[in-house]
């Protein structure tokens, strides 16, 4: 039964992602080139390249959650899978990313808010286990962490040409 599943599940796939097959007019000879594919390579490209800057935010006090969350939903709607980097934030909107750094060992994570919290004491975030892992945080428990806002803003296109040889 598991065959025929597969065999069928294939055989959509193949329908929906459509099949192609492309022969070129160098195909079975070594070593050869078509005109086409040289006069492709003299046109340049354009790669677009996402602008990412840092802008510091005051210190925060972290402390980290896991086991007892994972598999539980968070208050934006997704299941908590505490070796995501992720960090809940009381009032930062869902989706914003934040860079963490452990002053102390130079170690730093880009999380992603997802959650609310922390509501212990005056801690202002709370870093999934992944993340506080990645800093190492985990045997302290607390921590002061820098923190920077992630922001991606607009793209920048760089063109690339054929480089003559």
């Amino acid at each position: 039964m598991k065959y025929l599943d597969r065999l069928i599940f294939t055989a959509i796939l193949i329908s929906l992602l459509g099949f192609s097959y492309v022969v070129t007019d160098t195909e079975g000879i070594v070593g050869g080139s078509s005109k086409i594919e040289d006069e492709l390579s003299d046109i340049p490209t354009v790669q677009t390249i996402p602008v990412i800057t840092y802008e510091p935010i005051p210190d925060m006090l972290a402390s980290w959650y896991g086991p007892g969350f994972h598999g539980r939903m968070t208050a934006n709607g997704e299941i908590y899978d505490q070796f995501d980097l992720t960090a809940a934030h009381k009032s930062l909107k869902f989706g914003t990313l934040l860079r963490i750094s452990n002053k102390l060992n130079g170690k730093s994570v880009l999380v992603r808010i997802n959650d609310r919290g922390p509501y212990v004491g005056d801690r202002e975030i709370d870093l999934s286990y992944g993340a506080a892992k990645s800093i190492g945080m985990l045997k302290s428990g607390v921590k002061t962490l820098a923190v920077e806002l992630v922001k991606v803003s607009d793209s920048i296109e760089i063109l690339n040409s054929k480089v003559p040889m």
